[in-house]
């Protein structure tokens, strides 16, 4: 009775995966310079979700399976619509902004698949960093979690994704309260959300066991000169969830992108911040900043990871260097990596470079 239902979710999982990891690549990749020839690349794919969307479309499913083919088919429709949407983007006014359009499909298309990870093994591998995804003991503890386990999985808080001035948050379901958990708040772009950017960081969360908060801006970016805005309203977030769930304040990590990765430096450099480490990406950095914002005593010893594209279009990485020699100069514990061919898009491949800093470096 199920073997018609058996067969569309062995046709429809590795198609929906194969399309994210597309996905994946072309948000590494994308560039104005490099816009045509990743398109060209990714029309010359076979497109098998299509197909396979279909086929599940025009099955009758049992009953008691019509939980999974909801999730599966919402994630192939939401990843093979951002696949349609990125292979047209050249048509548009303004192609590289159609082109990260395009792109906030992936979220959705995870956000879909996520609840299938406890139930089939290769989307819970997908949810893994590669590293970890043949390990069969972590695979099998995973699997062996409750799926109704309480307060713990990804969650929206203070309203759906895109809610202004509420977060999300993924607590991972190997969670125990009897030991304290590393903290990472990853701040969006000017144009996202916090609800999109979790995925950014929800694999290594969920390999490397610590808490994820992704807060949404009050307005329509970070309050970049009302600092006490968005400020306040993370300060909030963060106390919120320590109160809910054991943090360790050793190790708390502020990171973001572009505008999220300028706030970084505006919250994370004041005194009196809670963060213990900051990692801004691809982002701008004033000397005012310095100036009016920073504390000498906040900024001696504390430890910053910089990461900026050699081919960001948008912020030049001479403005990093320069974060780079003024924090070092002010007695900051620098890392800086210049990232030859990564342009103004976030570098999901060194998330795991920054965890390793961030795990093993204490201030």
């Amino acid at each position: 009775m199920d073997a018609p239902a058996v067969d569309a979710i062995a046709r429809l999982v590795p198609a929906v995966l194969k399309a994210l990891y597309a996905l994946e690549f072309a948000g590494r990749h994308l560039a104005p310079q490099t816009l045509p020839r990743l398109i060209e690349a990714m029309a010359e794919r076979p497109n098998d979700l299509g197909p396979a969307l279909a086929q599940s479309r025009a099955l009758a499913w049992p009953e008691r399976l019509q939980p999974a083919r909801n999730c599966l088919e919402r994630a192939a429709d939401e990843a093979n619509q951002s696949l349609s949407a990125l292979l047209s983007a050249t048509e548009a006014e303004q192609p590289i902004r159609a082109a990260y359009g395009a792109l906030r499909g992936y979220a959705r298309a995870c956000e879909s698949l996520y609840p299938m990870a406890p139930h089939l093994r290769p989307v819970s591998q997908f949810f893994l960093e590669a590293s970890a995804r043949e390990d069969m003991a972590r695979l099998d503890r995973l699997a062996a979690i409750d799926p109704l386990k309480p307060d713990v999985g990804a969650m929206h808080v203070g309203g759906p994704v895109g809610t202004r001035g509420a977060f999300s948050l993924y607590v991972p379901e190997s969670y125990e309260p009897t030991r304290a958990w590393p903290l990472v708040v990853a701040m969006h772009g000017g144009s996202g959300n916090g609800g999109a950017f979790l995925w950014s960081w929800l694999r290594e969360a969920r390999t490397r066991d610590f808490i994820l908060l992704a807060p949404t801006a009050a307005g329509s970016t970070w309050s970049l000169l009302e600092p006490d805005v968005d400020g306040d309203n993370i300060d909030r977030m963060v106390t919120e969830v320590a109160g809910r769930w054991s943090i360790d304040p050793a190790r708390t990590l502020l990171t973001g992108m572009s505008d999220g990765g300028t706030f970084t430096y505006v919250l994370g450099l004041r005194a009196g911040c809670r963060f213990t480490h900051l990692a801004p990406i691809a982002a701008v950095f004033h000397p005012m900043i310095m100036m009016t914002m920073a504390s000498a005593d906040r900024v001696r010893g504390l430890p910053v990871h910089i990461i900026h594209g050699a081919q960001d279009w948008m912020f030049s990485a001479e403005i990093a260097r320069s974060a780079e020699q003024t924090l070092r100069q002010a007695g900051a514990n620098v890392v800086y990596r210049e990232i030859a061919d990564l342009s103004h898009t976030y570098p999901r491949d060194e998330n795991g470079r920054i965890l390793d800093w961030f795990l093993e470096h204490r201030p």
